[in-house]
């Protein structure tokens, strides 16, 4: 008895580490974001604010045309995680309930394409997007956004469609429904949950990546949030610590926000009881 009840002390202490661990980068940069420039300096920094400010968020605004690049970084992420998501759902479901060389083949591929760094990618996605007239354009960081978070997105989805029970499907059969039919009617609704967890994989990948949308977007115009963020960074490498730590923070809060409102559904379980044991 005491020692299960160590392990479990033992074990909520590692989770309180790790929770502490991952909070307080987010929670530092909450606090300066409302600190002002002596606060910032001081050589005796303090977790809460002693003079909290919005000032470098007035600052943020001013210096840097945020709302825009949030607008572009917002069609990009909702662009991205739509259509992988909508490319993903069907070939997941061949992957999944299909049985031979070329599944096999595919889903290997779709492993080892994990691996592929982005300075590999970046050089054939530039020339196919030049081709095509999309450099510098939305709708191209789109198109590489979907290439990048396909792979990954298939994966997820073929685990979720494996999930369902083949029952289910063979009951619509019987009943006169084909395979397009019972993918849209019976095994798309079940798989809600991993239909929304990809399309939030998708967003956040697509909200927070930052060298594509370097290489690929020339002007002020048309960059995401990521890249207007080192623009609070001088040319010798000086922060404009304030506003940046806002900004900064301003950016993180629709992953979170998203996140929050769909958690739910990720974990709801909706295939409880959808077959009778």
């Amino acid at each position: 008895m005491r020692t299960s009840t160590g392990a479990r002390v033992g074990q909520y202490a590692a989770l309180l580490a790790y929770l502490v661990f991952l909070a307080f980068p987010f929670l530092w940069l909450i606090s300066i974001a409302f600190k002002p420039p002596r606060e910032l300096a001081s050589l005796h920094p303090t977790w809460i604010p002693e003079h909290p400010t919005l000032d470098n968020f007035r600052q943020a605004f001013d210096e840097q045309p945020l709302l825009r690049a949030g607008l572009n970084s917002l069609v990009a992420a909702l662009g991205a995680a739509v259509v992988a998501v909508v490319i993903a759902t069907p070939m997941a479901y061949v992957m999944a309930r299909r049985r031979g060389r070329l599944t096999k083949a595919a889903t290997g591929w779709v492993v080892v394409s994990q691996a592929f760094p982005f300075v590999l990618l970046i050089i054939p996605l530039f020339l196919v997007l030049k081709n095509l007239g999309l450099i510098n354009s939305v709708a191209g960081l789109v198109m590489v956004y979907v290439v990048w978070s396909l792979p990954f997105a298939l994966w997820m989805l073929a685990g979720y469609v494996r999930a369902v029970p083949r029952e289910l499907e063979e009951a619509a059969a019987v009943d006169g429904a084909g395979r397009l039919r019972t993918l849209v009617s019976v095994t798309a609704p079940l798989l809600a949950p991993g239909i929304v967890a990809t399309a939030l994989f998708a967003f956040v990948t697509a909200w927070n990546e930052f060298f594509f949308a370097l290489v690929l977007l020339k002007t002020p115009e048309k960059q995401t949030l990521p890249v207007i963020l080192t623009h609070f960074i001088g040319a010798e490498g000086v922060a404009d610590l304030g506003p940046l730590a806002a900004a900064a923070f301003l950016a993180t809060l629709p992953s979170l926000v998203v996140f929050a409102l769909i958690q739910r559904r990720i974990t709801g379980g909706m295939l409880a009881g959808a077959v009778k044991s």
